[in-house]
Parts: structure tokens; sequence; C-alpha cells
């Protein structure tokens, strides 16, 4: 089945970015506006997203202001009703961003702000478009074509899917800092928002509680190509291959959902750094997450969630070596409020001082996401980074960012 979205249901917590870990974006409003029937198998809808960020002290550039704008559209057809075939779906989504030097203004190596990633910071994608096959009673699910692979590996925000509706979190998380949608360890090698990648992913789950997947992604995004703006896929000898296995468990008389994962990656082809290069590189990575506390069992969502990060890789020529983070969320606490949640969260990233960067990147991060109106959402959210990773000279970091997300 496809991931639970947050938009299906009248529940709290968002991702700040849906469109780098859900396969179907929005609430497919767009295409019953326009008369497309969901019971005739296609569904068209899609997210926006906009923030304005200002550097408060500390970085590279205090004072500075910034401001991003994502937006993606979303097609997807179940080819069942359209040419019966059992199990298949269709997706295919543009994305259009435009952005500033967000994270480079901090002075942050690994990133604050999500939404903004490598150059062009302006630029029309055809972000993803693949066939999905589900065998096997299910079982077995394999997707083709060009995907964003956080969808499916290292994906810590994804919830636990539960019969008991009053459990449903749409995403475990709303933090709107990078390492939530892809560890750090991972930067410059794994596929993912903006630069999706043609490929393919393959899981496999003998129950509802255990999973194994597989995905070999082109990997020329190693070498700093724009796999995202690319039509058709280039690989040369550059491939990206990463395998997971996850449990899933509910905890005691209340059933608390959690979930625990740990994958493996490989990346081949020459990779280089200032004065180092070496043949491929290999990782590791693991995710967790547990809710802590029910408000009100079986009435709704209500409580606390956390989740724990981890990874590391032995390569001489990525960014980063060792990542480790976690943090805490709150659900409807806030009185009168249902929908709004908040939450913290710190990482510590080990960087490669080959390209000068300070030994670590520390960060900490707070937010409160409230629903305004049906499907429109407003994040105010605050950064402090006391070690900004790009230079050992830098000031103690400070950011407010105030972001807008519609879904549609």
């Amino acid at each position: 089945m496809l991931p639970t979205r947050a938009q299906d249901q009248d529940k709290s917590g968002l991702s700040a970015n849906p469109g780098a870990v859900d396969i179907v974006a929005g609430t497919g409003r767009l295409g019953r506006t326009i008369g497309i029937r969901e019971a005739s198998g296609v569904r068209l809808g899609g997210v926006w997203l906009g923030d304005a960020n200002y550097l408060i002290s500390g970085g590279a550039e205090p004072g500075k202001s910034s401001f991003n704008s994502m937006l993606l559209l979303d097609l997807n057809i179940d080819l069942n009703k359209w040419l019966k075939i059992p199990g298949a779906q269709f997706g295919v989504d543009y994305l259009q961003f435009n952005g500033g030097r967000t994270n480079a203004q901090a002075g942050s190596v690994v990133g604050y702000n999500s939404l903004p990633g490598l150059p062009p910071l302006a630029r029309s994608e055809l972000y993803e478009m693949w066939w999905r096959q589900r065998l096997f009673r299910d079982k077995l699910t394999v997707r083709v074509g060009k995907t964003v692979p956080t969808n499916d590996f290292n994906n810590v925000l994804r919830p636990l899917q539960l019969h008991d509706a009053s459990l449903f979190i749409p995403s475990v998380s709303g933090l709107a800092y990078t390492p939530v949608f892809v560890n750090p360890t991972l930067l410059g090698v794994m596929p993912g928002y903006y630069n999706s990648a043609y490929g393919v992913t393959a899981s496999f789950a003998p129950t509802k509680k255990i999973y194994l997947s597989y995905g070999l992604y082109d990997g020329t995004g190693a070498r700093q190509d724009q796999t995202g703006l690319r039509a058709v896929p280039s690989f040369k000898g550059y491939f990206f291959h990463v395998g997971e296995a996850g449990y899933a468990w509910q905890l005691g008389s209340r059933g608390m959902p959690g979930t625990i994962a740990v994958g493996a990656w490989g990346q081949t082809g020459k990779l280089s750094s200032p004065g180092r290069t070496e043949d491929g590189a290999q990782g590791f990575y693991a995710f967790a997450s547990q809710r802590l506390w029910l408000r009100r069992p079986r009435v709704d969502n209500s409580g606390i969630t956390s989740f724990f990060q981890f990874g590391m890789n032995q390569s001489k020529t990525l960014i980063a070596k060792t990542y480790v983070g976690g943090g805490l969320t709150g659900f409807g606490l806030i009185p009168k409020r249902p929908s709004d949640s908040f939450g913290i969260g710190a990482g510590v990233t080990r960087l490669n001082e080959s390209y000068g960067f300070r030994r670590s990147e520390t960060m900490l991060q707070g937010y409160y996401q409230m629903r305004l109106v049906g499907d429109l959402f407003f994040q105010p959210t605050m950064t402090y980074i006391p070690t900004p990773g790009n230079s050992a000279k830098l000031a103690a970091a400070t950011a407010v960012t105030m972001r807008v997300t519609l879904l549609y």
C-alpha cells in the first residue's frame, strides 16, 4: 500500500517538506476542483511551500534574509482501472523551485533549511515518473523509473501504519533541517529531493511488522551531476545501491507504535575531494521512532513521539563522516488546537576537514506548526547552530524561518 498521507486525515503533524518523503503528494483537491473524480482512477494534487528566513546573528552573513518557494504537481493513475493491470500504478511529478543562499548565509554545511540544495537554485524539472507494481498479495512491491529514494530508505519521518485511526500521525516530526530528510553521512551520494534519479526499488514485507528493501539508482550525483534536471538516466559507471531492513511494534497495553530500521549502502565510481580521491564509498545508518505518551488513548493521536538517527561511513571524500541526532514531537497538546504540533530536534555531524570545514557541526531546532484553515499550515521555526561547519572562524548562528505550506 502507498504510505498514508497526512492530508487524508484530520490529524496533527505534517512533514516540513512533503515532497521529500511522500510518494503521493497533496490532497487531490486540484483534480476534484477541475472535475476529475478520484473514483475514475486519476488523482491530481500537489503541494506549495514558501518560506522567509532571517539570520539574526553569527554565521557567514549575519543580518541577511533569504526566500524559498517550491511547487510540486503530482499525477497518480490507478492502472487497474485504466488498463486492467491489477496492483499497478503510474505516477509523474513536476517540480519548480526558486530559492536563495539560505544555508550558505548561516555557514551551515548540512543545512538548517531543507528546501535549498545544490545550485542551480532556480529549476524546473521532471521530478518523478514511475511505474509501481504490487505482487503476491501486496507482499512484494517494485517501483521503476525516476524516483526519490528518500521516500523508501532512511525515512525516519514515516510513521507506522496502523488500523487504529486514533493513533495515526502523518509525520514523526515537522523539523525543517536537512538531516531528518537525508542522513548527512549520505549527502553527496544518495539521490533525493530535489535531485531525484532513475532506478529500481523493491520492497518485501512478509508480515505487517517486518520489511526488507533494496534499491539501485543512477549514482552520477556523486560527481555533482544534477540528476533531478535530467529527463533520461546516465549512470556511466556510477551507481548508488542501498538495502534496508525494518521492524515495527506496538508497545504496552496502549499499543504505542514504534519502529526501527538499519541500512547499508554503496557508491561506485571515482570520488574526489580537495587533495583526495577514492574508488567508491560505503556506509551504514540506523533510525528509530517510538510513541512515548498518549494523552487520550483510543480517542485521538494527542501525545508525544520521539525519534533517533545515526549514520557513519569510511569515505575520505564525502562531506560528513558520522551523524547522531534525535528529537521529540508533541501532537494536539494545545487547548482548542487539535491539529497543531510542535517539536525540537538536535544533531551533531562530524565533517570532513579536507574541505576546510570545522571538525563538526551541531544544530538545534524548534518549531510550532499550526493549521490556519483547511489544508493551509503556518510554521515558525527557530534554529541555533553553535558550531557552523563551513569554517572554524564563524560565530554561532541563530536563524528564524517562517514557512507556509499549502496542500491541494
